[in-house]
């Protein structure tokens, strides 16, 4: 298979359509801070990373890039940088400590602020309801893999669009549910660090419930001409040769990663072979008559976030029996597939590992368009996490990520000018921040954070993308 270096159009400057939407994205547990403040109790993943031996070097989020104090500063950095949209998510415990009941109005007024500063200045509020930090109470009553977190998430988000509605026309319910399902209570290696095979498959179908009960929530609230997504990190997976075996092995991991969702969010049912490979598992008598109608419900758009492919054989003794890119377990986070190995694609990594490999993001955007015609699609996550530094001079120089980047908006491009129609770019992330299970020893941002003081330095990246942002065209290699 063809490289992104071998592309044809790697040498060329490239010109994206007129109205292409061009941000930045990050999430409230690894940037906000200011975890015990303003009425906020503790989620899922202030429980977690307090935890030892669950968050690289006993990290946690308490602080992270205190973006609740700095906000401003940081709205007025996108600015500078030309960023014309900002995805970014609230946090349940902020807005409703408990999950339940009415709001804290000084967790609303946070964002109520934070929104009225980036339409002061020009950019796009994209709002996530969810991006994994769960009440702590909520998972205390049986988190995710309970019916009842459903219903109280399309109650938060009833509560979001009351206090925001009149001013953020782009709404995403729910940011990659795989991992809050599979890694979360799975593998273990994602709060709440739950480790059952069934809980994971419950929990996926009740984030697929929470997402339908929120859009409806959300669509008797805001505006009709609002926007309404589901953001999801759609696996590209590949087998590892054309043998049968390994054929279906992509086809049973392409069912647990992808299908799980898109099935019932977009097609209204799970998919059969879904149900056969785990049925020694779960009879799925959690979905209730129903249940298909209320997840199934029309979406403006489809969030798209891609890193890296995916590549699987069966198990014969190689590779390992899971790829999340987000810690290793003794538990997989693939139920029922016991008998799928997975292996390092060839070719460069990331400081994470992931291979950089911008075919696959061209690869997904076609599938999807095959797969879900008329459905528009947004890249909502796109990035690099590189070993980045401050030299002498106070500079960032990250060329790596300006390449993989420029890589992988040239094969969105590719996507587009073969039919695929894909609105945005939100490039992941906005700055440095907490990496989930590495703390803060990960750097996907494309502006440097320094960590003891708060300062933000933007890298060479940033300034690079700025560009793009600003005119439209990404330059040759």
């Amino acid at each position: 298979m063809a490289t992104a270096a071998q592309d044809s159009t790697a040498g060329a400057a490239l010109t994206f359509p007129e109205g292409f939407l061009w941000g930045s994205a990050t999430a409230s547990y690894q940037i906000e801070g200011a975890a015990a403040e303003d009425g906020r109790t503790p989620s899922i993943w202030d429980t977690y990373a307090r935890t030892p031996g669950k968050v690289r070097n006993g990290d946690t989020g308490d602080i992270a890039t205190d973006h609740y104090h700095r906000w401003r500063e940081d709205v007025a950095m996108m600015a500078d940088l030309g960023i014309g949209a900002y995805r970014f998510s609230l946090a349940w415990p902020r807005v409703q400590p408990t999950g339940r009941g009415p709001a804290v109005q000084k967790g609303l007024d946070f964002y109520r602020r934070l929104v009225d500063e980036l339409l002061e200045k020009g950019i796009k509020p994209v709002a996530t309801l969810y991006h994994w930090d769960l009440p702590q109470e909520l998972e205390d009553a049986g988190g995710w893999p309970e019916r009842a977190t459903a219903e109280r998430f399309a109650e938060y988000a009833a509560i979001a669009a009351d206090a925001l509605g009149d001013r953020v026309a782009t709404w995403t319910t729910l940011n990659e549910p795989w991992c809050s399902a599979f890694l979360g209570y799975g593998s273990g290696v994602h709060a709440p660090g739950r480790t059952d095979p069934v809980d994971a498959l419950r929990a996926a179908h009740h984030l697929n419930l929470g997402h339908g009960l929120a859009v409806q929530a959300l669509r008797s609230r805001i505006p009709a001409d609002a926007q309404v997504s589901v953001t999801l990190n759609i696996h590209h997976v590949r087998p590892l040769t054309d043998a049968a075996e390994d054929v279906d092995s992509a086809r049973r991991i392409d069912a647990l990663a992808n299908r799980v969702f898109t099935g019932p969010m977009l097609g209204g049912a799970y998919p059969e072979d879904l149900l056969k490979d785990t049925a020694g598992l779960t009879d799925w008598s959690f979905v209730r008559d129903g249940d298909l109608t209320e997840i199934h419900q029309p979406l403006d758009f489809l969030g798209v976030n891609y890193y890296t492919p995916t590549l699987v054989s069966k198990a014969d003794g190689s590779g390992t029996h899971n790829s999340d890119g987000h810690g290793r377990s003794s538990h997989s986070p693939w139920p029922a597939a016991d008998e799928v190995a997975f292996h390092q694609p060839p070719g460069e990594t990331t400081a994470m590992g992931w291979a950089v490999d911008a075919t696959g993001m061209y690869d997904l955007l076609r599938r999807l368009d095959a797969d879900f015609p008329g459905l528009p699609l947004v890249i909502t996550e796109n990035g690099a996490a590189f070993d980045d530094y401050a030299d002498p001079n106070g500079e960032v120089k990250d060329p790596a990520r300006i390449a993989y980047v420029r890589d992988h908006l040239a094969a969105v491009h590719r996507a587009i000018q073969d039919g695929t129609d894909v609105r945005g770019y939100f490039l992941w992330s906005l700055l440095d921040n907490f990496e989930w299970g590495y703390g803060y020893s990960k750097r996907f941002g494309a502006v440097y954070v320094d960590y003891p003081t708060g300062r933000r330095i933007p890298k060479a990246s940033a300034r690079w993308y700025s560009e793009v942002a600003r005119t439209g065209v990404l330059p040759g290699a």
